[in-house]
């Protein structure tokens, strides 16, 4: 072989870099990586000197009064950035439940259902160790509810290579089941007031939207306009503004059409292989959700000023983070476990064969990562730089913290025997 010819052998062509790109930003370990990095950085610069700088940006306000649009950095990223990880996560339950996992009742009804135990036990928990505290204290009860996608996948992906498929595949649909429930709980229990007519107004974006994607409209100068148009007039109505996110990914087709498909190859036969635009729009805006609106989030969120042993110390006693932590470790995974013991028991409602019980006790675990939504849940319920509140991050950052590292030991324990037996290493 000339040397002349060498070098071509490591040439990529523009599409496949691009592809090896976003396929790398897909990824569960990069995105649970960026997740942590940007959590830990929030956390040295509040409890560091460099505090005053971090809060000084964190806090500074800009934007429009007039359309309600006056809002600190945090605000912007809580409220404009995490609309698009909703449109995402929109996108993937329109997915799954058209053509998904969710399609089928019978093998989408078990983890369903432990979705709805993961929510309710560790809710009742944390209304049980509050129970004796100021009626504001229990608008907190939905904190220890949520499941944080990234964080927990990204664990399973690391310590869990070779354990079953349906084990991730049940993660997975469990915590798209709890992003809904998560959404409804924002919408019916977070809404104050509610400014009808600005509510009226966003249907006529909305409808816009639509019809354009229903026509294939691709073109981000014609949606993108809507998009915003959509999250002006919600987030003014009082509604919070991630409830557009959702909408609009609901409103995106799902099976492709001679009018709203996206060419993704040839089968066997050479005949061109289309798409819908909601798996199309989700591998787009999955990765700015993945790479920048998650990890933006998280960096402003996170940032609470422990203020040393003492403050610790205060967090801990408080019933607050005590029933956060409670609803997380313990409340989350008993939710899950014990449903779907007790409904695996109904005829016809039986687990995947591959799975076991140590594995699902792990992934239970992995479950009360709770720290995107809940942290979000966290300053609507208590208001930003607030006591309650910088208490609330600390009981979340804790809870999810002991979750992953008991659920990564146990499913890292049960990969391993699984290696050693010669099982294949988990895709995705």
């Amino acid at each position: 072989m000339s040397s002349s010819s060498s070098p071509a052998r490591f040439r990529l062509a523009p599409h496949e870099l691009w592809r090896g790109i976003r396929s790398t930003a897909r990824s569960d370990v990069l995105g649970g990586g960026l997740l942590l990095t940007a959590t830990l950085a929030a956390l040295i610069l509040a409890n560091s000197p460099a505090a005053p700088w971090y809060e000084s940006i964190r806090d500074f306000r800009f934007g429009i009064p007039e359309w309600h649009l006056e809002l600190s950095v945090g605000a912007w990223a809580a409220d404009g950035l995490l609309a698009i990880f909703f449109f995402v996560v929109g996108l993937e339950l329109k997915e799954e439940f058209v053509a998904g996992r969710l399609r089928d009742p019978r093998r989408a009804a078990l983890p369903i259902a432990a979705a709805v135990g993961g929510v309710a036990v560790p809710a009742a928990l944390f209304v049980a160790l509050n129970a004796n505290a100021a009626e504001d204290v229990l608008r907190g009860w939905a904190i220890p509810t949520a499941t944080d996608i990234a964080f927990a996948v990204a664990v399973l992906a690391v310590v869990g290579r070779f354990l079953p498929p349906a084990l991730r595949v049940f993660l997975l649909t469990l915590a798209i089941i709890d992003d809904l429930i998560a959404i409804t709980i924002i919408a019916t229990f977070y809404t104050e007031t509610i400014d009808a007519p600005w509510l009226i107004l966003a249907l006529l974006p909305l409808a816009g939207f639509a019809l354009a994607a229903q026509n294939g409209v691709r073109s981000w100068w014609v949606l993108l306009p809507l998009a915003v148009a959509v999250w002006v007039c919600i987030h003014a109505s009082g509604v919070h503004a991630t409830v557009a996110g959702v909408l609009l990914g609901f409103l995106v087709p799902v099976r492709p059409t001679r009018r709203a498909r996206v060419r993704t190859g040839t089968d066997a036969d050479g005949a061109p292989v289309y798409d819908g635009l909601a798996a199309h729009f989700a591998d787009r805006w999955g990765i700015v959700a993945t790479l920048v609106a998650v990890p933006v989030f998280a960096f402003f969120a996170a940032g609470v000023d422990i203020g040393g042993v003492d403050g610790l110390v205060s967090a801990l006693v408080d019933p607050i983070t005590i029933g956060i932590i409670v609803g997380l470790v313990v409340g989350k995974p008993l939710g899950i476990l014990l449903t779907t013991f007790l409904l695996s028991r109904v005829r016809g409602l039986r687990l995947d064969e591959s799975l076991r019980w140590p594995d699902l006790a792990g992934m239970s675990l992995l479950a009360g990562i709770g720290f995107t939504v809940s942290l979000l849940v966290g300053e609507l319920a208590y208001g930003t730089s607030s006591v309650a509140d910088d208490h609330v991050k600390i009981g979340v950052l804790l809870g999810s913290l002991i979750a992953a590292v008991l659920g990564g030991i146990v499913l890292g324990l049960r990969s391993r025997r699984a290696r050693l037996a010669g099982a294949p290493p988990m895709a995705g």
